[in-house]
């Protein structure tokens, strides 16, 4: 495992401390959605406004994970995550001391910021501290934190507004953090491994800026859809990836780039980057338009809303334990099926809504969204096992940032998508809140689906992704040695 790296049960502790902080970054992702209505009434906001609370987060979030993970790699791990833990704490007190929306706003872009430092260390740590079936496991643990922290959050959400009221409910979503995060500070420091004194490379900051800048361009549009209106925003896609082929030219020419671009060469990185794209842009959307449906639609309060997303939560969590334990044994195939699964929850969710759209639709929604939900568990852990398997641990938290930005551009994409739809045929319903929810189902069935077709063509090409050793050093072309911690 190399200098520095803990042994035996050390391990493990220093891995939950890892699940503690990814659970409360990604959490913050989805508990905001059913404290809106709250935050409006209390800052007087407007939806512009509204919608800054919820992509802000999403946009710094994206735009620093890759250069975070960079630095983690060619620093230390340990230093990175602690700085972004300090920073989520300290911005978590400012979002619920605020006295206006502008501060809100700002506080949660410093949030989004310190999410998006500590999250690549995590994925570089359990690289780094495991191998083999262990490490199927660590990364099983980490699939069912982001699979629960993503379900869950609304119905977390709906208990604090029920239990401190409207006013100051949606003020302890924010408040909670900071006495979980001060404590996970201190075992941090405890627990994860110090870095390994040696050389110290090079960051490229003319890398990060134009990475930085084709990202922001990319996903200002779909974050910002409803806001902006006019076809001319989406003129920012176009220059983004402009900016986006400027940057692999750049790193091209680069002894040691931000993130080695030859890891796309990697068939298990290259596909298990494209179907999570594809199922994040799909998965997440299912949150934001349900939780819409059952509060402005059918009158549920934030803390029924919550609770109809749980069975989804439960599945998740209980199936990504499974998952990263049998991956190294079914490798690709695993991720198909557990596509195939999260594909005939929702369209039973889609019939149960048609035959039953009234308020008793959270019971009949119930079974499909647990069915849907061990899907997405033998997705998201087993997917990212696979996807990181040849990666270096010395590459671990880059790498691990660039699938991470794709998710949150994926994200961003498939919620501006799914959310168009849904808002366009409530519109041309005249509120039929229902069609709106089965619409968007739709869009979101088509971006699993074509998740599945990516998984179902390696496995037609003879290809069975199952996880290998990482190689001792990147198969990529000769560069300058990089420092493992």
């Amino acid at each position: 495992m190399g200098t520095g790296t803990p042994s035996g049960r050390r391990r493990w502790q220093a891995l939950g401390v890892c699940l503690v902080a990814a659970f409360m970054t990604l959490l913050d992702v989805s508990i905001v959605n059913v404290a809106l209505p709250s935050i409006r009434d209390g800052l007087q906001a407007s939806d512009a406004q509204l919608q800054w609370i919820l992509s802000g987060y999403a946009l710094t979030f994206g735009l620093v994970l890759v250069p975070a993970g960079r630095l983690g790699d060619a620093r230390s791990r340990r230093a990175v995550f602690m700085t972004g833990l300090g920073l989520f704490v300290a911005s978590s007190a400012l979002a619920g001391l605020a006295p206006g929306i502008g501060w809100l706003i700002f506080a949660r872009l410093l949030q989004g910021v310190a999410g998006g430092v500590l999250n690549p260390q995590i994925a570089g740590l359990i690289q780094q501290l495991f191998q083999g079936a262990e490490r199927g496991r660590a990364f099983g643990a980490l699939g069912a934190v982001i699979g629960i922290a993503t379900a869950v959050g609304p119905l977390l959400g709906g208990v604090l507004i029920a239990l401190f009221g409207p006013d100051h409910g949606w003020r302890w979503i924010f408040h909670v953090n900071v006495p979980v995060g001060l404590v996970a500070l201190v075992l941090a420091w405890r627990l994860l491994p110090p870095p390994v004194h040696g050389r110290r490379e090079g960051l490229d900051p003319f890398g990060v800026v134009l990475l930085g800048a084709g990202v922001l361009a990319i996903m200002l549009p779909f974050l910002q859809e409803r806001e902006w209106h006019g076809p001319a925003k989406w003129l920012l896609l176009a220059a983004g990836a402009l900016v986006l082929a400027g940057f692999v030219l750049w790193e091209r020419s680069r002894p040691e780039p931000i993130v080695d671009l030859d890891l796309y060469r990697m068939r298990s990185y290259a596909l298990g980057a494209g179907i999570a794209f594809l199922y994040f842009a799909g998965f997440t959307a299912i949150f934001f338009i349900f939780t819409l449906y059952l509060q402005n639609g059918l009158g549920y309060s934030a803390l029924g809303a919550g609770l109809a997303i749980t069975p989804f939560a439960l599945g998740s969590g209980g199936a990504s334990t499974v998952g990263g334990r049998i991956v190294a044994r079914y490798g690709r195939p695993l991720v198909a099926a557990g596509l195939a699964l999260v594909l005939l929850g929702l369209v039973a969710a889609w019939v149960a809504v048609e035959v039953h759209p009234g308020r008793g639709v959270v019971w009949w929604t119930a079974l499909p969204l647990l069915v849907a939900g061990l899907g997405s568990g033998l997705v998201i852990a087993p997917n990212q096992t696979i996807t990181l398997s040849e990666v270096p641990p010395a590459q671990g938290g880059s790498a691990a940032g660039m699938l991470q930005t794709g998710q949150r551009v994926g994200t961003a994409a498939g919620i501006a998508a799914v959310g168009a739809m849904f808002f366009a045929t409530i519109a041309g319903t005249g509120g039929d809140w229902a069609a709106g929810f089965r619409h968007g189902l739709l869009v979101i069935l088509g971006l699993v689906a074509a998740a599945f077709v990516t998984a179902l063509a390696d496995l037609l090409l003879g290809r069975r992704g199952r996880p290998r050793a990482a190689p001792s050093r990147p198969p990529a072309r000769p560069r300058s040695p990089q420092r493992r911690e």
